[in-house]
């Protein structure tokens, strides 16, 4: 196993780990101690999103090992999973979005939408990118990292103990933590960072600015007229 091999499998590790550590305080510590008195579709969620992080660990290890024929095959039943990533982020956020409607919350509704659902816009762009370009591993693997990455911000948004003076831009940087690790070592190995990961961040930048959006007549519109489905 070479270095960029190892790079990829202890990326996905890195995944792994925040996604726990940003889970671990409303979630997964309750969940242990009998606590967590969440809707059944929150478990869902997060059993199918936490079974993704670890299809991506066992695809990386995979292909780092020269398992190419269990990679391949595995990474068909990856492209049924990813739709059922889409299909349960997006019943989960308009679930949450009913249940909020539901208690008069209508403006935290609106405002807590935005994100799961412009998620569920972004992470399929990169992913199903990655599905074309499959035959061109340079491309694939640094799409797919990308296309996971997008799937941590909930995690990131939940680590309260980062803190002042700039929490918005320090929880950023850990979202971007994977992408800017392999950019890094990109840089060391090739002398240059390769364009995926360029877009990578600046589509991670544009989603971490995408609150700005929440006051203006556009979402206030759209917002409003799905809540008309669901009251």
């Amino acid at each position: 196993m070479n270095n960029a091999n190892r790079l990829y499998v202890g990326l996905g590790l890195l995944v792994a780990a925040i996604a726990l550590v940003g889970f671990w305080p409303t979630y997964f510590a309750p969940l242990l101690r009998g606590l967590a008195g969440h809707p059944s579709v929150i478990h869902f969620h997060a059993a199918v999103f936490s079974g993704w992080v670890l299809l991506f660990i066992a695809q990386a290890l995979f292909a780092a090992t020269g398992r190419i024929a269990l990679h391949r095959k595995l990474g068909r039943i990856g492209i049924y999973y990813s739709c059922a990533i889409i299909v349960v982020g997006l019943v989960t956020a308009f679930s949450q979005f009913a249940d909020r409607i539901d208690v008069g919350r209508l403006a935290e509704a609106q405002t807590r939408l935005l994100a799961p659902l412009t998620d569920m816009i972004v992470f399929p762009i990169f992913f199903f990118a990655a599905i074309y370009y499959r035959r061109k591993q340079d491309l694939h693997k640094r799409l797919m990292l990308v296309a996971t990455t997008t799937l941590l911000v909930a995690a990131v948004a939940r680590m309260s103990f980062i803190g002042d003076p700039f929490p918005r831009e320090v929880r950023l940087l850990v979202w971007m933590s994977p992408i800017l690790i392999a950019a890094g070592y990109d840089l060391y190995a090739r002398r240059l960072v390769h364009p995926v990961y360029v877009m990578g961040l600046v589509a991670l930048f544009v989603l971490n600015q995408r609150r700005f959006l929440v006051p203006t007549d556009a979402w206030q519109g759209i917002s409003g007229w799905l809540a008309t489905f669901v009251s």
